[in-house]
């Protein structure tokens, strides 16, 4: 059983900075370990690396899409238990079908409210505990 004092870990790979500032203050507000990466190209390596709980996940990256990153997630066996929440300002019912069929957990429209988002983190969270 997980010892109760750890803290969920979560990387945001998000390249806007006011939106990276939001999940900040929010990620810091409910107590969680939170790391934020610009980048597509370093998200493989750095989700590797740290093996977090969750990856808050942009759509529109510079360098690899959100996408290819979900899917290579998911391609990954050491990696399957990572939950994947995507982020898009392109909120269409195909953008969020898109994500899901790629092996997202959940999927939120930019902007969001920060209600939304939190329980959208702890829904994600819970599962499997």
């Amino acid at each position: 059983m997980a010892s109760p004092a750890r803290r969920p870990k979560i990387l945001v790979v998000e390249d806007e900075d006011n939106i990276a500032l939001a999940l900040d203050f929010l990620m810091t507000r409910e107590g969680y370990e939170h790391t934020r990466i610009a980048s597509g190209g370093e998200a493989m390596d750095c989700i590797r690396a740290t093996h977090p709980d969750l990856v808050l996940l942009d759509v529109m990256l510079p360098e690899i899409s959100g996408y290819e990153i979900c899917q290579s997630m998911r391609l990954d066996p050491t990696l399957s238990d990572v939950k994947i929440l995507m982020m898009t300002a392109r909120g269409s019912a195909i953008e969020r079908r898109k994500g899901l069929a790629l092996g997202a957990d959940g999927f939120i429209a930019k902007p969001f409210e920060l209600k939304e988002l939190r329980e959208e983190v702890r829904r994600l969270l819970d599962t499997g505990a």
